[in-house]
């Protein structure tokens, strides 16, 4: 079992192992908010078992809407051309809504799948999950490979990220990596966009912050810990300038709310952490967050009282209710939220 609040690997391993040795399974489940690693792996299997033969004839794809169990029967009969493996790729069916009926026809299936057929379930737009009190549950854990793509561990992805700027021709400390991780996000997709505009930008051999700052888009989440991280410095025209920025890229009022109140639970939490005696590492485990962006809550929260925080988290919900329900500007209800907590600090 994997430790508790991370995502069983187990899978990612086993389907890590069986490329490496070049031996596919019979069935695999690929799923998770990764996309990045799925595809890459995802294409590492199709580059396996369709470089033999005839390539593509050796290729067969269903999607949700097509599914039955007389097509995925039909799919995975189809005998590989002049190779010794072929791939069945179905993308987006959810096997757990299947009507009872069909349900005994994809037990059938994948009960006995033939030794020459790979089979994958790729879970793109909807969400897998399967209740496992069924027998296909039952079939699918002792016979399939489920793959979850869950988001990297930081370390890893501070390495991948390293060797992304090197591949481009450009260096990047492992400092500078954890702030661009907390600026632009933990999702490799969105990260690849991100390095190759700042390798591009960067005149010299080592990536700087400022070259981050410059080119890289930080998400929401980012920005808004600024803005509070500047209340907490008392630079409160620094965390209105914050605030116009968001307001010029058009973010919607609500999204902001919503990002400002989740931020000053955080500054809550981490302010009553530090009161017990209790570090970053308690903070990261109960949001779930990486060891750096924990590190950086426990810092901000040194700068506030536990009555502001307080005050904050419960000014926030109630502004937050204003914005849904009454109709008022939600630009004016942030503005004037942000001057109350800048007076309060």
């Amino acid at each position: 079992m994997p430790p508790r609040g991370r995502p069983d690997d187990s899978g990612y391993k086993k389907l890590k192992k069986d490329l490496a040795e070049g031996t596919p399974g019979k069935l695999y489940i690929l799923h998770g908010e990764e996309t990045y690693l799925r595809d890459h792996y995802l294409g590492r299997l199709k580059e396996l078992i369709l470089s033999e033969g005839m390539g593509e004839f050796n290729f067969h794809e269903l999607e949700g809407k097509d599914m039955s169990p007389h097509a995925l029967e039909e799919a995975v009969d189809c005998l590989p051309v002049m190779a010794r493996r072929a791939l069945v790729l179905v993308t987006d069916f959810d096997l757990a809504k299947a009507g009872e009926k069909d349900r005994e026809g994809y037990l059938s299936v994948l009960s006995q799948l033939p030794d020459y057929c790979c089979l994958v379930f790729l879970y793109d737009l909807i969400d897998y999950k399967m209740d496992a009190r069924t027998k296909l549950a039952a079939l699918l854990k002792e016979r399939a490979t489920v793959v979850n793509f869950a988001r990297q561990d930081q370390g890893d992805l501070v390495d991948w990220i390293r060797r992304r700027f090197k591949a481009l021709g450009k260096e990047m400390d492992s400092k500078l990596a954890q702030e661009m991780i907390f600026r632009c996000g933990e999702l490799m997709h969105n990260l690849i966009g991100e390095i190759e505009k700042a390798a591009a930008y960067a005149k010299g051999p080592h990536i700087t912050r400022a070259d981050l700052e410059a080119v890289t888009t930080p998400q929401l989440d980012a920005v808004v810990f600024r803005m509070t991280d500047a209340i907490g410095e008392k630079n409160f025209d620094r965390a209105m300038a914050v605030l116009g920025e968001l307001y010029r890229t058009r973010e919607p009022p609500v999204k902001i709310m919503w990002s400002l109140g989740r931020q000053t639970r955080q500054l809550y939490s981490a302010r009553l952490a530090l009161e017990n005696g209790k570090g970053a590492s308690y903070v990261a485990g109960l949001w779930g967050i990486k060891p750096y962006p924990a590190d950086k809550l426990v810092a901000s929260a040194r700068r506030f009282s536990l009555p502001w925080c307080r005050r904050a988290v419960a000014r926030c919900a109630q502004t937050d209710l204003a914005m849904k329900s009454t109709g008022q500007d939600g630009q004016e209800l942030l503005t004037g939220l942000l001057l109350e907590l800048a007076n309060m600090a």
